[in-house]
């Protein structure tokens, strides 16, 4: 089968079909395998409740369930949904937005590419731009969603060391240049893999430096506020017109119905609706839908803020405490976790790459994900990028225990026995 350079591009082994791959294959496979990679959010007794009784509401009340599974939504997604937003973000941040700021999608996977491939790649007079992600490491699906290759520029962070075993990246602003290749600057907050948060400074300068290029700043607030809330400090939310805001239902507890949130400006709007129509048709129903009544109530902030902030908080918590048991003694760091549903173990020295680390913990059927997916855009070596491994903590928490405990003694081995073969 003879590909065309898309064909070759996106059919070669890349970090997020790795992961996919890798936890597809372990739940259909019949063996025990301990979650600790992916980012499938948590199960919430209470939240799952909610969208039950939502959807035996949707089936009580004649016509809605029809009209969700029966009817394509614009080009644009769910008018009722989206105006319900809108409303939402100027009653709680003030944000000047209408419907038409808003636009869904089938997944913040599909948003991003649109969004990155709208704003950067291939031009007319023969030049090509590029994203920039001003705070590596950053999410593992941005790495090969680029149509053309050098498709992201990046640099490295600053480093604060926080006590003996944390530390904390901070945007390095005097690494960061910015050329005429530059067609937009993309930072996720909290950030995925390492729960890292912009503090409101940072998020400032960020939006002034956009500004002042003339470039959107693209925020990927997947866990952040107003929902889903995975943030354990208190920040304040940014929108202008030269920013694009982008949300998801999946962490709010609806990964399966796919549905990404983009909130812009009008002509972003516009344009993301037109690929959608290329591309998807419409977006679908059921997520919106699912969800439209905690958004019109407002209850979804509540929801967000007294149940799903506290469970995963809780769950950080503990397994920090399970790593600092585990790990005493040895030179480990965990970068402090402000959000999100993941732990980014730093560990100084490792004599074996964390890619080898993570086939070894494959073996004992723990799945994490490799440091080195996580920085895309950075040309130059950084022996720190395979020092480091993503862990989830979102599942129940004795699958959690388990798998750190048994991360931890593979670590302990690395150090003690570096040339145990494989």
């Amino acid at each position: 089968m003879k590909l065309s350079r898309f064909g070759i591009k996106f059919t070669s082994r890349s970090g997020i079909l790795s992961l996919m791959d890798d936890l597809g294959t372990a739940m259909s496979s019949g063996q025990e395998m301990l979650m600790l990679g992916g980012g499938n959010p948590g199960h919430i007794p209470e939240v799952e409740r909610r969208f039950r009784g939502r959807m035996l509401r949707i089936l009580e009340h004649p016509g809605e369930f029809e009209r969700m599974i029966g009817n394509y939504a614009p080009p644009s997604g769910d008018l009722r949904f989206k105006t319900a937003l809108a409303g939402l973000l100027r009653r709680e941040f003030g944000w000047d937005v209408g419907a038409a700021n808003v636009a869904l999608t089938n997944g913040s996977q599909s948003a991003f590419f649109m969004l990155f491939n709208l704003f950067a790649g291939e031009l007319d007079d023969g030049g090509a731009r590029k994203i920039l992600l001003p705070l590596t490491p950053e999410y593992i699906g941005y790495a090969d969603i680029g149509l053309n290759e050098e498709f992201f520029v990046s640099a490295r962070p600053a480093i604060e060391l926080i006590d003996d075993h944390r530390f904390k990246y901070h945007v390095d602003f005097g690494a960061i240049g910015i050329g005429s290749d530059v067609g937009a600057i993309c930072v996720s907050r909290p950030t995925n893999p390492t729960g890292n948060v912009l503090g409101d400074g940072e998020v400032e300068k960020l939006v002034e430096l956009a500004r002042s290029h003339d470039l959107p700043l693209i925020v990927d607030n997947a866990y952040g506020t107003p929902f889903p809330s995975i943030i354990f400090t208190d920040v304040r939310p940014v929108w202008t017109p030269n920013v694009v805001v982008c949300m998801s239902l999946s962490k709010l507890g609806l990964p399966g119905l796919r549905t990404g949130i983009v909130i812009a400006d009008e002509p972003v709007i516009e344009a993301l609706s037109g690929i959608n129509a290329i591309l998807n048709l419409a977006t679908g129903n059921a997520g919106p839908i699912l969800a439209l009544d905690l958004v019109q109530s407002g209850e979804v902030l509540g929801l967000s803020r007294t149940v799903i902030r506290p469970y995963y908080e809780a769950k950080a918590a503990r397994a920090l405490e399970v790593l600092d048991e585990e790990l005493a003694g040895y030179d480990y760091r965990v970068h402090k976790p402000e959000g999100a549903i993941f732990l980014w173990l730093w560990l100084r020295g490792l004599p074996i790459t964390s890619e080898e680390l993570y086939q070894r913990l494959k073996r004992r059927n723990v799945l994490v994900i490799s440091g080195h997916y996580f920085f895309p855009g950075l040309r130059d070596a950084w022996k720190h990028r395979d020092e480091c491994i993503r862990v989830t903590y979102s599942q129940d928490s004795e699958t959690v225990e388990r798998g750190l405990r048994i991360i931890a003694e593979e670590v302990r081995n690395a150090y003690q026995q570096p040339a145990l073969a494989p």
